[in-house]
């Protein structure tokens, strides 16, 4: 049995990415004009007209997964938690396990990537980074593990990022292979891609929860599907966070896990099994994207410490159509 299942993360922001290997060299051209890129020990540095955009960190000692952390929107405003956490500045909470943004699986057979007791080990590039017609692009092959490191199956993951109006887009998406053994997907909470937005944007700090139905508050959208959802907030007088939108062609409906500490996420929602050895029979987990939207200055009225942005400053359902779409 075959079951498709498609991931694809977008973020529309500035971003700069950590861990890639140094064999892979940096960008040719001018790193003022567009996407540039540099190798780094087990990371990938990002930048777009010489600004920070993300990193991209594919091996870390400490967290066995691939993950972007310490995005920033265009203009350098960072919208993910800072990585790793800065005490007294940031809560410390789950510093391993949410690094910025990351996908994991806390139930694929039973074993448990998004806790770290189970790896997604990093491989290989199968196509390396690269700038083709305006984006970033990269492939590579992870293996997923069991908790005693013996091989569960294999994850393709596919990487472009490119820049909208509204920030940069960026789309992972991942492909399972079962090689060793049938998989199965379980169907719980900590399932697929997650995002931990920054400090000061937190609903705790004031920040705003909204999706495409208009509720709002983590409460009140938690364990939900919607089209959309956005969590954002205010930084130096000006509104900015994060918009993740699974793809509307996904065979059910993606669940949100979102928190007032600041962890938002839409759940897969697979409960698919894959069988082994592949046919052609590839396992791609829903696409998912996140917009990591351009920070909007704020009407003199409205800034200040105590005073709310207004929702008139960010406006998801305009985005939400034109951003679900392939770069």
């Amino acid at each position: 049995m075959k079951t498709p299942l498609k991931t694809l993360l977008t973020v529309l922001t500035g971003m700069a990415l950590l861990n890639t290997p140094i064999s892979l060299g940096a960008e040719p051209g001018s790193p003022t004009n567009g996407f540039a890129f540099e190798s780094r020990d087990g990371a990938i540095a990002i930048s777009y007209g010489g600004q920070r955009v993300a990193d991209y960190v594919y091996r870390d000692e400490r967290i066995p997964r691939p993950y972007f952390a310490n995005l920033c929107a265009p203009g350098g405003t960072q919208v993910t938690r800072n990585h790793p956490p800065v005490a007294g500045q940031d809560p410390t909470d789950h510093d391993v396990l949410h690094p910025g943004v990351w996908l994991a699986f806390a139930d694929v057979s039973g074993q448990d990537s998004w806790r770290n007791l189970a790896a997604i080990k990093h491989e290989l590039f199968t196509d390396p980074p690269a700038v083709r017609e305006g984006r970033l692009t990269f492939a590579t092959e992870s293996r997923m593990q069991t908790t005693n490191s013996l091989a569960l199956c294999t994850l393709l993951s596919r990487i472009t990022l490119s820049a909208r109006p509204a920030g940069y887009l960026l789309i992972w998406e991942a492909t399972f292979v079962a090689t060793e053994q049938d998989i199965a997907f379980g169907d719980q909470e900590e399932m697929g891609l997650g995002v931990r937005v920054a400090t000061p944007i937190i609903e705790k700090n004031g920040g705003r929860i909204i999706t495409s139905t208009g509720e709002k508050t983590a409460k009140a959208t938690w364990g939900k599907s919607f089209d959309w959802c956005d969590y954002s907030g205010v930084i130096a007088d000006r509104r900015a966070g994060v918009t993740l939108m699974p793809d509307p062609a996904n065979f059910r409906p993606s669940w949100f896990h979102n928190r007032d500490y600041g962890l938002m996420g839409p759940l897969n929602r697979i409960t698919a099994k894959v069988d082994s050895p592949p046919r052609d029979d590839r396992s791609r987990p829903d696409p998912h994207r996140c917009l990591i939207h351009r920070p909007r200055h704020l009407p003199a009225r409205h800034r200040g410490p105590h005073r709310r942005a207004p929702s008139c400053c960010w406006n998801p359902q305009r985005h939400h159509r034109r951003q679900t779409r392939h770069p």
